[in-house]
């Protein structure tokens, strides 16, 4: 129900006007009283009404003179100011301030509530767009969204300049500015569908999605990217909660070795977002290197320098696990590789001086790589007709040639990895396309819903999904949904409520919404021709 409270200086009209009006039947709750402007404002903090009544005229304080006070600490509040002035100056002033309405006295049942009523469908009415607006923008972030992936992807490369920042980020709805920066990534999930992984989806994505400290990107498919963004002076608490929500979403679950959190920053500059950027890539080549290091930092990982290994002797075999690049050609990016194969060679370069270590690492590099592939179903020859560096073996190459030498191998490596897999997935894809154009309009069609179905992870469907569709899956429904709503809306006389219900709405105010966002038209308009394919 609507709060009201009544301001009248005079005890009679103010009785009257109390008793006489059927507040609830009209929406609303009386929610108090007072004499003058003095005695109410007070008493309006603690009812916090939706609507003030208020005669203009009073002692101690006007009604003017509290609308304005009342409106600066609360700017969504209704005001309906009364008066015994038929006077242009008073109309004026209590337009002037935002107030609702003008009312003079005498003021009949009727036409308070006439106004009541008035207001009260405003306020209805704004509630329900509010509510709609945050349901869209749910909606629209939920998992992805391509044009903020665009933008933050030219943001951290250096592509824009602070204006064109702050211009670009006005189209997409999002807040950039702030005085303190930082950027973190978070490991997606596995591959295959199961309950567990859906909850920890959901617990996880959702902290992020909620909070205005954060964007959340998916970077690619096994990555999440956050800019974390907020008041310099408590950068560090937005890490720590960061670190937090992905540490603890995974809490007591069986998959302590398949989740990862690099965090870098923070910068106090919008400019210094690139640099932010590279630092964080850095540490996130280290859930290869430092397996069980899972929370990746400066502090955590190190800088980066040199040891002080001497020679081959003090090198720890160990960093030169097979696995270690069986697991980077399973899971990474090509654009990764290169930040890789720099911090893996970093703990060794004064070992990059024998010509028989180097030699060993590029055959090491190989003879894995082309296994990998060939579980992938490529041949060795195959693997090898697609590269031009391996003439480099037997000869004594530099630590740049050496980076070169690891980085095609591996890069060529994964892209084929990445083109068995769309390969592997288009059936699935295929499958699920299916699945949604025939649930499409049931209203509670999911994400989840559908990657059960064809048993893949809900974080790896969307990544996958919006791979191959170009689209999001909440944009694609959706899109599926309006075709069928305009449809109707041309060929038949059904009411536009009954519609939302058909394709998939059930409430007819965000269907509403929805189609006008969508369609740049409302239903009724596009039903009379507003709007023409």
């Amino acid at each position: 129900m609507i709060r009201v409270f009544l301001v009248e200086d005079e005890s009679t009209i103010r009785e009257t006007l109390k008793s006489s009006v059927p507040w609830e039947a009209c929406g609303y709750t009386f929610a108090g009283e007072a004499s003058d402007g003095e005695m109410a404002l007070p008493l309006i903090r603690t009812a916090r009404p939706d609507v003030l009544i208020t005669d203009i005229r009073m002692p101690f304080m006007d009604g003017l003179s509290l609308s304005k006070l009342v409106l600066k600490e609360f700017p969504d509040i209704r005001i309906i100011i009364i008066s015994g002035y038929d006077d242009f100056e008073y109309a004026r002033q209590a337009v002037e301030i935002g107030a609702e309405q003008y009312l003079l006295k005498p003021i009949t049942k009727a036409a308070l509530v006439k106004v009541l009523d008035e207001t009260r469908e405003k306020i209805e009415q704004e509630q329900a767009e509010s509510g709609d607006q945050d349901a869209y923008r749910q909606d629209s972030q939920e998992y992805e969204q391509f044009a903020r992936r665009r933008f933050i992807e030219k943001v951290v490369a250096g592509r824009l300049s602070v204006q064109q920042i702050y211009e670009e980020a006005a189209k997409l709805e999002l807040d950039m500015s702030a005085s303190g920066y930082a950027i973190a990534f978070f490991s997606a999930l596995e591959e295959k569908y199961t309950d567990a992984d859906a909850r920890i989806s959901e617990n996880i994505l959702g902290f992020f999605m909620k909070r205005r400290e954060y964007v959340l990107i998916r970077w690619n498919i096994n990555t999440y990217m956050v800019l974390i963004k907020g008041d310099a002076d408590h950068m560090d608490s937005y890490i720590q909660e960061c670190i937090a929500a992905v540490e603890s979403g995974y809490a007591g679950a069986d998959r302590h070795g398949a989740w990862y959190v690099a965090v870098a920053g923070p910068v106090e500059r919008l400019s210094s977002l690139p640099g932010c950027f590279e630092e964080v890539s850095r540490l996130w080549a280290y859930r290869y290197i430092q397996q069980e290091t899972h929370i990746l930092t400066e502090r955590t990982v190190g800088s980066g320098s040199v040891s002080s290994a001497s020679g081959i002797d003090d090198v720890d075999a160990a960093k030169f696990n097979p696995n270690i690049l069986i697991k980077v050609m399973s899971t990474a990016a090509p654009e990764e590789i290169p930040n890789f194969v720099s911090e893996f060679l970093i703990d060794i370069k004064s070992a990059l001086n024998s010509h028989m270590f180097c030699q060993y690492l590029m055959l090491s590099a190989r003879f894995t790589a082309t296994e990998y592939v060939g579980n992938l179903g490529v041949t060795k020859e195959k693997f090898l007709e697609g590269l031009d560096c391996l003439d480099m073996i037997e000869k004594p190459v530099t630590e740049k040639e050496l980076k070169y030498y690891l980085t095609e191998i591996l890069i060529h490596a994964v892209k084929l990895r990445m083109k068995s897999t769309a390969n592997q997935y288009r059936d699935v894809m295929g499958q699920a396309i299916a699945y949604i154009d025939r649930h499409y309009t049931d209203e509670d069609l999911s994400l989840n819903q559908v990657a059960k179905e064809v048993n893949i992870s809900p974080n790896y469907f969307s990544a996958v999904f919006s791979q191959e569709m170009k689209c999001t899956f909440v944009e694609y429904v959706t899109s599926r949904r309006m075709d069928k709503a305009k449809m109707l809306l041309r060929t038949t006389d059904r009411k536009s409520g009954d519609i939302a219900l058909e394709v998939g709405y059930k409430d007819p105010h965000y269907f509403s919404f929805l189609f006008k966002k969508t369609q740049d038209c409302t239903p009724r308009d596009y039903r009379t021709g507003g709007k023409r394919e």
